[in-house]
């Protein structure tokens, strides 16, 4: 472990490096542009006694260097005139970018710490509810296998097909009010199957007209639903449940007389109360020891699930054109060109993504030990 964390400050050091080396490159670049003068003209613009605004002191200034260079006429007023061309076209340019040029300040960089405070909430959040869903999901639904539980839609066309076991016209409603409920659960499941795989985009413009969508509480639940996240470590977690349920520790620990029902009753270890609760614990069944393992192969890929959580944050807030966020300022300065802004930026992100590989190597390290000890 000790390896492992020197490896991480070493990058993150190296990157820091890199990225303050470019952020004081592109400084510079900036200097330099502004700089972009001719010597003649940058000395007569920085003589203080000369208001350039009044014709009075321009005609001073041309008969002055009339005195001081005889028969330089012509090239004192094409000097003149480059003056005057330079700051006509420095008043346009400033106008017209001065609602985006921006540069790093004191007070640039306090709003930016303010909208990096509310990326790491909205990421820690989102990323908490990812883990908690992921595994509470991926348990229901290998209970629901162990309990060899049919798919509703199947369910509905049997109840379809066969007859009502009673004749009487309240079995018949019976039977068939079964049969669209059953027809029911699975448009509904299809509906969220829909929406988890849906990218955030798709959701939010869709939602736009109706919905508060600048809302952070709407940020979060928008980054655990959409973008395939949820389910696509569902079913990663799901994955590793199965494979951990045929591997031999659980038949000896079947042979051991071990608790191995997966029968819904009152009190069982596989209870819904059980399977939602946020510390999940199924003492005394073997569901404990294949969730547990399955919950230790799941914590390693948490690193690559920061990544697409990162990048869905930024799909959403693009989507969504949402104002005083972090991933929307990026793209906003990256359009205005302002690089010594973005690079602060992405060297945020980038410690959050190391921030959440140093704590998943940390809490894999600790549940190594634990299995060691065993």
């Amino acid at each position: 472990m000790k390896a492992r964390f020197i490896e991480h400050i070493l990058s993150i050091v190296v990157i820091t490096a890199i990225l303050l080396s470019v952020l004081f490159w592109v400084g510079r670049e900036k200097e330099d542009k502004s700089a972009a003068l001719s010597a003649d003209v940058e000395a007569l613009l920085n003589l203080p006694f000369i208001e350039f605004d009044r014709s009075f002191d321009k005609a001073l200034l041309l008969d002055v260097l009339d005195l001081f260079e005889p028969g330089k006429q012509a090239e004192h007023e094409l000097l003149l005139a480059q003056i005057e061309q330079f700051r006509r076209d420095n008043l346009v340019r400033n106008m017209e970018l001065a609602h985006i040029r921006e540069g790093l300040s004191l007070n640039k960089l306090k709003q930016l710490a303010w909208m990096y405070l509310k990326f790491i909430l909205i990421y820690a959040l989102v990323m908490l509810l990812t883990y908690y869903g992921v595994q509470t999901f991926g348990l229901i639904r290998f209970v629901r296998k162990q309990q060899k539980r049919t798919s509703d839609l199947l369910s509905f066309f049997r109840l379809l097909i066969n007859k009502p076991e009673g004749k009487r016209l309240s079995d018949i409603f019976r039977h068939y009010g079964r049969a669209l409920s059953n027809l029911l659960i699975a448009v509904i499941k299809a509906a969220a199957f829909l929406i988890l795989f849906s990218p955030a985009y798709v959701i939010a413009y869709s939602l736009k007209t109706e919905f508060n969508t600048d809302s952070i509480l709407f940020m979060i639940i928008l980054a655990v639903l959409s973008n395939g996240l949820l389910i696509l470590y569902t079913h990663k977690f799901y994955t590793f449940l199965l494979t951990e349920s045929r591997k031999g520790y659980v038949q000896t620990a079947l042979v051991k007389n071990l608790e191995h029902s997966y029968l819904p009753s009152p009190g069982s270890a596989v209870s819904y109360k059980n399977l939602f609760q946020f510390r999940k614990r199924f003492d005394g069944h073997v569901l404990n020891h294949i969730f547990m393992n399955a919950r230790f192969q799941y914590l390693s890929t948490v690193k690559e699930q920061a990544s697409f959580l990162i990048t869905g944050l930024i799909i959403i807030e693009m989507a969504l054109n949402i104002h005083g966020h972090l991933n929307y300022e990026m793209l906003k300065q990256i359009l205005y060109r302002n690089y010594d802004i973005v690079l602060v930026i992405i060297l945020g992100i980038f410690y959050v993504v190391k921030g959440t590989e140093i704590i998943s190597d940390l809490i894999i390290h600790k549940e190594t030990l634990k299995y060691e000890n065993r």
